[in-house]
């Protein structure tokens, strides 16, 4: 009988592979890869469910039309239904009243981070600006502001002022305090630690917000534009409600793909500002900045410009 050694009954152990992290981040090529395969799948689930004869689909055209009748449909409402026009006029409503709530919302945000007691008395409007359902306010728009263009821009600043106040808000609070000390210990007053410590520090998440702000606004704005006067175009929203109004699919999934479209590419466009005017958080160039200070220092009398 043999006996055992010590490590008898010891068997080696596997070694197990790291673990993923759960949060990590995808290569480009392979995000671009799974992102086309998404739009892959769902163009095949569209084809698949509006394949054949009207009768034997699975979904009926008065539903759901194909993507060959969606497609077919297109170079119509390029033109009978001006669908540049449209979308040009829906950007402009946009930028002018969510452009409004930034020149207000942002000022008394700042004030608001900076001053208890302002903050204490705007906290009932932030809360119920933030809270109450978006569609309640076009009636009430209406009976102030008309049916005009007027009322569709008042009714983007009132939709959106609200979440630029409290985003402001918090991006200012979120400055860390030990920034304010210094300033106080240097002399500072209360005026340049404002403008020169905390609005700075706070710019990038500020900006940061009214780029994703800007995408809810585009996604309102469709509410506004249920009234229009005379033939002129009335954005997208009205080309859409004249086309539930007919019967008709194919505008209405033609303007459905336009506007994240569009919404994307100006997303983009301020993604690539934002990094480009705050450099030392995401990443950018600066070639913005550099280009102001330029012209600045360019246009300042002699006895102004730095050694």
């Amino acid at each position: 009988m043999t006996s055992s050694g010590p490590n008898e009954g010891l068997r080696p152990q596997r070694e197990h592979a790291p673990a993923r992290p759960l949060r990590g981040v995808v290569p480009v090529g392979t995000a671009v890869l799974w992102g086309l395969t998404c739009i892959a799948s769902v163009l095949a689930a569209w084809f698949i469910a509006t394949a054949g004869e009207a009768e034997s689909r699975m979904i009926g055209p008065a539903t759901l039309p194909s993507p060959a009748e969606t497609l077919a449909a297109v170079p119509r409402v390029f033109g009978e239904r001006r669908l540049v026009a449209n979308t040009l006029v829906t950007l402009g409503r946009v930028c002018l009243g969510f452009g409004l709530s930034a020149a207000v919302g942002v000022p008394l945000g700042v004030l608001a981070a900076c001053f208890p007691a302002l903050r204490a008395f705007l906290g009932p409007l932030t809360i119920f600006g933030r809270n109450i359902p978006v569609a309640a306010l076009i009636p009430l728009t209406f009976f102030f502001f008309g049916i005009g263009e007027f009322q569709k821009v008042m009714f983007l600043f009132i939709a959106s002022v609200a979440f630029v106040v409290s985003d402001t808000t918090a991006a200012v609070l979120d400055v860390p305090e030990r920034y304010v000390d210094t300033a106080l210990t240097l002399g500072a007053s209360r005026l340049q630690i404002i403008g020169k410590v905390l609005v700075p520090l706070a710019a990038p998440a500020i900006f940061n917000s009214l780029r994703l702000l800007f995408g809810i606004a585009f996604g309102y704005v469709m509410l506004a534009e249920v009234v229009k006067f005379g033939g002129d175009a009335g954005g997208l929203g009205d080309l859409i409600n004249i086309s539930q109004r007919r019967g008709e699919r194919e505008p209405i999934l033609i303007v459905l793909v336009v506007i994240p479209l569009v919404a994307y590419l100006i997303d983009r466009a301020l993604w690539w500002l934002q990094c480009d005017l705050f450099p030392h958080r995401y990443g950018g160039r600066g070639m913005l900045p550099r280009f102001v200070r330029g012209l600045l220092h360019g246009f300042a009398p002699a006895g102004e410009i730095a050694p």
